[in-house]
């Protein structure tokens, strides 16, 4: 018989690596298990929150249901009532926030306020919404309820009027989804109501309390400009858009516009482009919103910082004058020309061109009375009794008017003809303007077109493309207009690219600043393309046109300075009409804008 004593087999255990391994698979198991249960009872809180949540819901219909139907309506709003427009309300510790909209509804059954016919009891019923929000509840989507509340008995003759609040954009477009915030500070309760304007940029209240100049208007939108009403005051005593009036049985329509906001990126140097730090000068905007006297929406003063720059954000579209304020240094030259014009939703390049300040400086403006585009190779002389003094204004802007000479032009020296196109566009229909050829009486769906080789002269800073006319028919969609630019300075590269400085984008609205990559350079082309969403409209084209300096060298201006008394101006150029006239200069710093005709 044999025995075998091997202590070692039976007290064998588990390896460290073994161990780690039943620990990773345990975690595992538990990590899943606990992850399942979680969710478990995050879907039981979200069902319960929801179920609270309707039941919320219906208790606040019940609420407005047992009301008398004079008291259903806001407290301090349009129809006023019992009920408050946000309130918390705690179920099992659980806050909801309660949200509460009324509006008079004026159905078209029986007529409308000042339609035909004329509906002179317009709070036909109300229109009750009800949200119920939860920012604590995961996963809650908020509730909306809503329902009509009509009085049990007939109309009888209305007591109070209507407001229509229409908002528009820069180009008559409405906007949806604005903001709208109508106080009435004279009524008793006082009256706040925010709401927002439908898809057709309309906001609408019915069962108005009459009121003179009561209503104060606020049409706002995040990254929108502000539009208002005004308040008569001492200093604007006639404001062109007062607080608004509401009539008894009548309607009171008030326009708002607003758009997307814009940016100047302002910039003072030399002629030779040194910065130049801290320049005063003042900027006054074209809109007003007074008259007698005339009351500015924007005029500031404003500065350049160390480096000699300034951004100014959030500006409204416009037209803005700059002038002079500084008190150690005269504006010799404003890039873009002073006024300048910012449309929506765009960054305006500014530079102000400045010279060691010598008292009495005139700048002078000169401008194409046709593109009002700054015009080059003026010769202005300013002379009066010993003394004579003759600048040639710089190179101010190249572009087209005139297609009709067809194509196969290399050099632009024929102001009527192109490089090349396609095939698909028509010079003739209008005369001289491009459009899209029809083919079996339809319009192409593109097309496109080269122009010949312009020559700025030498080195050049290219600054806008614009075009006109500027709004194409909307049923040709968008963009309809597409442009791109080729520079270089052998006249044989010619590599087209858009705003971002790739062949990849187009300038796609006029106005727009040229990407710098393209600075440096002297000859110039453009690509044109024109496309359209209807065989039944096509966009056109009358003339376009690329801005540019040398080096600091503001376009169609020149300046004089040291002077006193009065002068004779004298502004020729061959193909234009000549023009004489006299100035007096009496201030440390005074502008001058001229506009020259075609012979």
């Amino acid at each position: 018989m044999l025995l075998f004593n091997n202590k070692k087999q039976f007290n064998k255990g588990f390896t460290f690596a073994e161990l780690i391994v039943g620990v990773a698979v345990f975690s595992v198991i538990v990590v899943s298990v606990y992850n399942a249960y979680m969710s478990i009872l995050n879907v039981i809180s979200t069902s319960k929150a929801k179920i609270d949540a309707i039941d919320l819901a219906n208790e606040q219909i019940e609420i407005v249901r047992n009301l008398p139907y004079a008291d259903v309506g806001i407290s301090g709003g349009i129809p006023n009532g019992k009920l408050l427009h946000t309130e918390t309300v705690v179920r099992d510790s659980t806050s909801f926030v309660v949200t509460k909209t009324i509006r008079n509804i004026d159905d078209p059954f029986d007529g409308v306020i000042g339609g035909t016919p004329n509906d002179i009891s317009p709070s036909d019923y109300k229109l009750i919404e009800i949200e119920i929000n939860c920012a604590t509840c995961k996963n809650f989507n908020p509730m909306v309820v809503t329902g009509r509340i009509a009085p049990k008995n007939l109309e009888s003759a209305a007591t109070e009027g209507a407001l229509f609040v229409r908002v528009f954009d820069a180009n008559g477009n409405p906007v949806p989804d604005a903001n709208v915030h109508v106080e009435n500070n004279i009524a008793s309760p006082h009256i706040t109501i925010d709401d927002v304007t439908n898809n057709q940029g309309m906001f609408q209240l019915v069962g108005v309390p009459p009121g003179t100049n009561a209503y104060e208007i606020t049409v706002t939108k995040s990254g929108y400009t502000t539009d208002k009403t005004y308040a008569i005051s001492v200093s604007n005593p006639n404001p062109t858009k007062p607080h608004a009036t509401v009539a008894l049985q009548q309607v009171t329509q008030l326009s708002f516009v607003i758009d997307r906001t814009s940016s100047f990126a302002i910039s003072s140097v030399t002629d030779s482009c040194s910065q130049v730090s801290n320049v005063d000068f003042s900027i006054a905007g074209n809109k007003t919103i007074g008259s007698s006297p005339t009351v500015l929406k924007y005029n500031q003063n404003k500065v350049t910082d160390s480096n000699g720059l300034l951004t100014l954000p959030n500006m409204e579209w416009d037209t803005y004058a700059i002038n002079n304020i500084d008190a150690s240094y005269d504006l010799v030259g404003i890039n873009p020309p002073s006024p300048v014009s910012l449309s929506p939703n765009t960054t305006q390049n500014l530079q102000l061109i400045v010279k060691a300040k010598n008292p009495n400086t005139l700048l002078v403006n000169v401008k194409d009375s046709a593109t009002m585009l700054p015009l080059s190779g003026v010769t202005v002389t300013l002379s009066k009794a010993g003394y004579t003094n003759t600048k040639i204004t710089g190179l101010g802007f190249l572009g087209q008017t005139d297609w009709s000479g067809g194509s196969g032009q290399g050099t632009s020296t024929n102001a009527t003809k192109y490089f090349s196109s396609d095939g698909n566009v028509v010079i003739n229909n209008p005369i001289g303007d491009i459009t899209l050829k029809k083919i079996f009486g339809e319009f192409v769906p593109s097309a496109v077109l080269e122009s010949s080789t312009y020559d700025t002269g030498g080195v050049s800073n290219f600054q806008q493309v614009s075009w006109n006319p500027v709004d194409q028919p909307v049923g040709a969609g968008t963009p309809n207009v597409r442009v791109q630019i080729a520079t270089n300075i052998d006249t044989y590269t010619w590599d087209y690219k858009g705003p971002d400085g790739t062949s990849g984008t187009y300038y796609t609205s006029a106005n727009k600043n040229i990407n710098s990559v393209h600075n440096g350079d002297r000859y110039l082309r453009y690509k044109m393309f024109l496309d359209t969403a209807s065989t039944s409209t096509a966009p056109n084209v009358s003339d376009i046109a690329v801005t540019y300096t040398y080096a600091c060298t503001p376009p169609g201006q020149v300046f004089f300075n040291g002077l006193s008394g009065t002068y004779d101006i004298t502004f020729e150029k061959s193909g234009y009409v000549t023009q004489t006239t006299n100035i007096s200069v009496s201030s440390d710093w005074q502008s001058q804008d001229i506009i020259m005709s075609p012979e």
